[in-house]
């Protein structure tokens, strides 16, 4: 095998991924994020506790995977589907269909992300998705605010949308305002 190659999943490892990505789905989508146990998910995905931590290391890690295939949609999108999200618009559109977009998949998901996010301090800006979603809107930032310190202005954008501060407003103001209210903040 050359040094670049990535390692090929065994077929009986990537069968157990995706038992296991599956019943977490089914579990979580049923009963909640916080009510599943590991042990639940080992249970109902016929592998044994050690496959599941050994491949996800924790709850967070297992909702890391199972945002993955969303993420990735979201940002095909964004580098290659049609405007105004994808390429074509300019700046100020191209902003305004990410942060709707984003809401989507953020409301869609929000315990999973939620988990992803706080797993650990600093758990979100470590994650991959974050620096992909801060590098995006860093850019339309710069595109619609010439001159403007662009960098920490995405933060603090993104920071109306984590998770945890969009729970807390969907639980006092409902999924409505709590969505009005980041547009609000976001776009001007």
């Amino acid at each position: 095998m050359l040094l670049d190659e990535p390692r090929r999943e065994r077929a009986d490892a990537a069968r157990n991924r995706l038992k296991v990505l599956a019943a977490a789905a089914r579990l979580f989508r049923e009963k909640g994020v916080d009510a599943v146990s590991m042990d639940a998910v080992a249970a109902e995905a016929g592998v044994g506790k050690g496959t599941l931590f050994r491949r996800f290391g924790d709850k967070a890690g297992l909702a890391v995977a199972l945002l993955d295939e969303r993420e990735r949609e979201l940002q095909e999108a964004i580098l290659s589907g049609p405007a105004p999200l994808g390429p074509g618009a300019q700046a100020a559109e191209r902003l305004a269909a990410f942060v709707e977009a984003y809401l989507d998949y953020l409301l869609g998901h929000l315990d999973l992300v939620r988990m992803s996010e706080t797993a650990s301090p600093g758990a979100r800006y470590r994650i991959g998705a974050y620096r992909f979603w801060h590098r995006h809107v860093a850019i339309l930032l710069a595109g619609t605010r010439p001159g403007c310190d662009a960098d920490p202005l995405a933060h603090a954008l993104l920071a109306a949308l984590a998770a945890e501060h969009v729970t807390a407003m969907v639980a006092e103001y409902g999924e409505a305002r709590a969505r009005r209210a980041v547009r609000t903040l976001a776009l001007g």
